[in-house]
């Protein structure tokens, strides 16, 4: 499902749902630092004033973009996991949604992937806030599979999530960068069997 229609039932007005969506279209497209608050409005259909009404400048739709989607992918993946049981099926489940999520929309990948990581100051602001709440349910899942003698008690949770979160993250970024068309959200079972039982024979 793409961000698009994950936000269909939000609150927000519905020009800044529009604005969000010209700026992930416009910064995929030209690149963040050369995009102009100005190439939003036009591709959103509104005028420059009226993004101000809901941005204070271009950084700020930026946030705003990571911000809404990381809220709907830990709100979405607690949701999904809730009924299974089986905590290997809930790690493959947050892999399923976190490929079919980004797999889905182009664009908001190569915002995420690129863009979003071409500023220090954005990366050091977005690994304090929600990507550790999206690294905690992952890690939750985990302690549970120890308690359940599915996974190893002497491992790392906190390494073993952020192993299970990278190996997904680089997936979406080779996805973004290859020249191949192919289904990234086929790719988690692939992932997920490979982070259960690693290469050994």
């Amino acid at each position: 499902m793409s961000i698009k229609d994950q936000r269909a039932a939000c609150p927000k007005p519905e020009k800044y749902d529009a604005i969000l969506r010209a700026a992930i279209a416009v910064f995929a497209r030209t690149g963040f630092f050369n995009a102009k608050v100005a190439d939003v409005a036009r591709e959103a259909g509104v005028a420059d004033g009226t993004v101000y009404l809901y941005f204070k400048n271009k950084d700020h739709i930026l946030v705003s973009i990571f911000e809404t989607f990381m809220d709907e992918a830990i709100s979405e993946g607690r949701l999904a996991v809730g009924p299974i049981d089986d905590p290997r099926e809930k790690l493959r489940r947050i892999a399923e949604l976190h490929l079919e999520r980004m797999g889905s929309d182009r664009d908001l990948a190569v915002v995420f992937q690129v863009e979003l990581r071409s500023s220090m100051k954005f990366m050091e602001q977005f690994s304090e806030t929600r990507v550790s709440e999206y690294l905690d349910l992952i890690r939750s899942v985990i302690q549970e599979g120890q308690r359940r003698g599915q996974f190893r008690p002497s491992i790392d949770t906190t390494i073993a999530s952020k192993v299970f979160f990278g190996t997904l993250d680089e997936m979406v970024t080779n996805w973004v960068l290859s020249r191949k068309s192919y289904d990234l959200e086929s790719t988690a079972s692939s992932v997920v069997d490979l982070f259960f039982n690693g290469v050994s024979a």
